[in-house]
């Protein structure tokens, strides 16, 4: 080859890679700073509003910021979103997101006791723009391995799809192998992180949205020990007290996407 075809050659390569580079960027950067629309926004807002949400599922608006975690995720009206283990028909977020995507989108639970991780046949796979998890750990912790659950997810999202998640944050300072399967029922936000980008997902952002520093992450019965469970405490007592004190669980509101 002689010098001019090899220089030549380094030339057409270098620009390729830096093409490629900047449309990965470019891409990543406008998910990251998406802000959900106008119509988005107001839709939204009538849906968390609405009276067919309970009064018990709205009491629980000030820890879970609906509006915010939404618009952080950036899901829009006429996109198809999966959401993993919903609950039923009165599911919290459900609630929300169904009736928000009904007249221009499309909103497909994902139930719990469904195949998943196995091929579901109500799901167009690699068509859909985001499947989103919230507090969903049982399926992250429990068999089969977490990795088939995210590799799943994985082949449901359209390339540039987005994986959003709400869950409750483990204490980082202490490795998930002390608690492998999650009984305390929270999770490590850098344990599910390492899983996603193994599966193939680029991480595009987190958000404090969900974060409650209150929450020592060591109770008697874990997690549930929190509101609104509040498992293994009394009304009226010292014990209730404190932990309606602390309120809901610290919580980690993280999103990837899938490459180009």
């Amino acid at each position: 080859m002689t010098k001019f075809r090899k220089t030549h050659l380094i030339f057409i390569t270098t620009i390729s890679f830096l093409c490629l580079s900047f449309t990965a960027n470019a891409f990543a950067d406008n998910t990251l700073h998406h802000q959900l629309s106008d119509e988005g926004q107001a839709l939204l807002g009538k849906m968390i509003a609405s009276d067919r949400r309970s009064d018990k599922h709205k009491a629980r608006d000030k820890y879970r910021h609906p509006a915010q975690t939404i618009k952080f995720f950036g899901l829009e009206p006429d996109m198809t979103a999966v959401e993993i283990w919903p609950g039923g028909q009165g599911g919290w977020y459900r609630s929300i997101l169904e009736p928000y995507l009904a007249e221009k989108g499309k909103y497909i639970p994902v139930r719990s006791r469904s195949d998943f991780p196995e091929h579901l046949g109500h799901v167009p796979y690699g068509d859909v723009d985001m499947v989103l998890i919230f507090r969903a750990h049982g399926f992250i912790m429990k068999k089969p391995a977490i990795s088939e659950y995210v590799k799943t997810i994985y082949s449901m999202l359209k390339p540039g799809g987005v994986m959003a998640i709400v869950d409750h944050a483990g204490d980082e300072n202490i490795p998930q192998s002390k608690d492998p399967e999650g009984d305390n029922g929270y999770i490590n936000e850098s344990h599910f992180r390492g899983i996603a980008l193994e599966a193939g997902f680029k991480f595009l952002a987190e958000s404090g949205i969900n974060r409650n520093p209150k929450d020592t992450k060591n109770h008697p019965k874990g997690v549930w020990s929190l509101p609104p469970t509040l498992s293994g405490s009394f009304p009226l007592t010292d014990e209730r007290a404190k932990y309606l004190a602390i309120g809901e669980s610290d919580r980690f509101t993280v999103k990837f996407y899938k490459p180009e």
